[in-house]
């Protein structure tokens, strides 16, 4: 296959995160999370990181040691020469990213290594903004969306599978913030490149997702 570019957006439990696996094993393309290099960022800053001024936040980022490492046709999260597991996954993570991303010179910090990633290697990219900011020039560009009652049963259902014991009514509530948020913040707000293609999945199976995305890309 030629080198190829293919960006997924779209809000928590949107499907994003299982579609872009999906897709990148149809492919064999590797799968860029860029979701987990904010956790990853954030996890390494701490807590509170947000509320430093940018000067700081600058510095700190300068010495995590962060790196992002292509690995058995996928990307790893590497701080400090350690890769970066299932940490970040946590609720609390996924607050603090979404704090930290509001910040211009993290998202500068994380714009740069995807785009660097982006022009090595073919790829399937998901975040929120892979189609709008990061990569404009992808070959093909997907937008997911949900209800937001679908899309926090699916996180809820994932927690407890994964043995976190969460709290629906609160996990339903955080994603409701963490969309205001995301929507409305002043840099790379959430919301469709004008080229993309949307997709509500809302009724639809992982595999019936993977299959209108395939029918896309094989008409190219």
């Amino acid at each position: 296959m030629d080198r190829i570019l293919v960006t997924i957006d779209g809000p928590a439990g949107s499907g994003k995160t299982t579609l872009a696996k999906m897709l990148s094993r149809e492919m064999n393309v590797p799968y860029l999370d860029t979701g987990a290099m904010f956790r990853t960022v954030a996890l390494a800053l701490g807590e509170g990181a947000w509320l430093w001024d940018e000067e700081e936040i600058a510095r700190r980022l300068g010495e995590i040691g962060f790196e992002v490492q292509l690995r058995h046709n996928g990307f790893v999260m590497v701080v400090e020469g350690k890769v970066v597991g299932d940490e970040i996954r946590d609720e609390r993570i996924g607050k603090w990213a979404s704090n930290i991303a509001t910040i211009g010179v993290v998202r500068d910090f994380l714009k740069e290594r995807q785009q660097e990633v982006g022009r090595r290697f073919s790829l399937v990219a998901e975040g929120r903004d892979m189609g709008t900011v990061i990569f404009p020039w992808a070959d093909f560009k997907f937008f997911l969306e949900a209800d937001v009652y679908v899309r926090a049963k699916r996180r809820h259902r994932e927690l407890l599978e994964r043995g976190i014991d969460v709290s629906f009514s609160r996990l339903l509530e955080e994603i409701e913030e963490r969309d205001a948020q995301d929507r409305s913040r002043d840099i790379a707000p959430l919301r469709p490149a004008e080229d993309a293609i949307i997709i509500d999945t809302s009724e639809l199976s992982p595999h019936q997702v993977l299959q209108r995305m395939l029918s896309v890309i094989k008409k190219r």
